[in-house]
């Protein structure tokens, strides 16, 4: 071999590092393991429990206002599958919680609530699947009572000035 044979070599093996250097600089960050959740508590309650119980919790009772009363349950299908998806996500959440990212330093409570969080929202996809309004207006509110105890306990107060579009009171 000669000194061109080793230059063109040379040239191609820097080509080649530079290439794979700039290609490992531009990928996103590796996924998290089943171990290692892909957000914080404070992030996954609010990006996705809270919109997903918001869906749930929508799906049920009445609203009264200038225009009158109206019922909330859901009319179609679709809106019923979209009632038992977002419980669905609940009893999953509840799964997740009990993580030991999540659960470390936390009670035994924690378990029990995440726990009561999964069960209840099963009982409340089964009534969302049939289309039973009585018993996803009941479940709604224990899944509520779940989570409030759970917040009382772990949630840090928000100070009223702190929550946006309060007047402080």
């Amino acid at each position: 071999m000669g000194r061109h044979d080793l230059s063109i070599i040379a040239t191609v093996t820097l080509t080649c590092a530079i290439s794979l250097g700039a290609a490992a600089c531009s990928q996103a960050p590796a996924a998290p393991t089943a171990a290692e959740p892909a957000h914080d508590i404070k992030t996954m309650m609010q990006i996705i429990v809270q919109p997903q119980a918001d869906v749930f919790w929508k799906s049920t009772g009445t609203i009264s206002d200038a225009n009158g009363t109206r019922d909330l349950t859901p009319t179609t299908d679709a809106g019923w599958l979209a009632t038992q998806s977002a419980v669905a996500t609940l009893a999953e959440m509840g799964v997740l919680l009990k993580n030991p990212a999540y659960a470390e330093g936390k009670g035994d409570d924690w378990i029990e609530y995440a726990d009561a969080l999964t069960k209840i929202s099963l009982r409340a996809q089964a009534a969302a699947k049939t289309h039973n309004a009585e018993a996803v207006m009941e479940t709604g509110s224990e899944i509520y009572n779940v989570c409030a105890a759970c917040h009382a306990t772990y949630q840090p107060p928000v100070e009223p000035e702190k929550i946006p579009g309060s007047s402080g009171f």
